[in-house]
């Protein structure tokens, strides 16, 4: 049967934060006034993070948090191939733990970015509110540790894709660009109809409007 399990808003989410971080990469390595740019993607990744720690909460079924971040013993179960039929469905236990490693390494990168300065041209709106030991220590860690640590997250992504593809035949990306799968079993529908659209489009406004808001008022300072 087939399952809605990715509603709109979780997909079109995923993929302006894969634009937003391909933008990111490139504009980093380009430097100088490409670091105007590197900026504004920075903020649009806050601005996205912060609509999925709320879609967390009211999405569809299988966005939420509480379908697929689960405890310990569930990951451990799951590797050990006796966990639940409906654990394939959405965000596996394992998958679950590499989707909150990435939103919270993702979280660390934007936050030290706001710190941050090349003492070049670039400099992050809250460097002159830390002292300077912060600035230098989230500079380090922005430039040299928590980027390379989500190229790593990044490339585990893409080869459980590939493994999956080759080694299971099952296609992960079909489903978030459609948002529906094929399963052999009864599964719950993630919610997808318009009033969840609207509700979505309303929180993502709510968003934009509190980073422009927060950013605005930095660079203003």
């Amino acid at each position: 049967m087939m399952v809605r399990v990715w509603d709109a808003p979780t997909r079109l989410f995923h993929w302006a934060l894969a634009l937003c971080f391909i933008g990111l990469i490139v504009s980093s390595q380009i430097g100088g006034a490409a670091m105007t740019w590197h900026f504004r993607f920075g903020y649009g990744v806050m601005t996205l993070l912060l609509f999925r720690l709320v879609w967390g909460l009211l999405g569809g079924y299988w966005s939420q948090f509480s379908t697929f971040l689960v405890k310990p013993s569930e990951v451990w179960r799951y590797l050990q191939g006796r966990g639940q039929a409906l654990a394939d469905v959405g965000h596996s236990p394992l998958s679950g733990l590499s989707v909150l490693a990435m939103l919270v390494f993702l979280a660390l990168q934007v936050a030290s970015g706001l710190m941050s300065d090349d003492e070049i041209a670039a400099a992050g709106p809250l460097t002159s509110f830390v002292s300077s030991t912060w600035v230098s220590n989230a500079t380090y860690y922005h430039k040299d540790i928590g980027k390379f640590i989500l190229l790593g997250l990044v490339g585990l992504h893409l080869a459980a894709i590939a493994f999956y593809y080759f080694g299971r035949e099952k296609n992960l990306i079909k489903p978030m660009l459609t948002g529906d799968k094929s399963v052999a079993f009864s599964a719950p529908n993630a919610r997808d109809g318009w009033p969840q659209r609207r509700l979505a489009g309303l929180i993502f406004m709510v968003c934009v409007a509190l980073v422009s808001s927060l950013v605005i008022g930095l660079n203003g300072l």
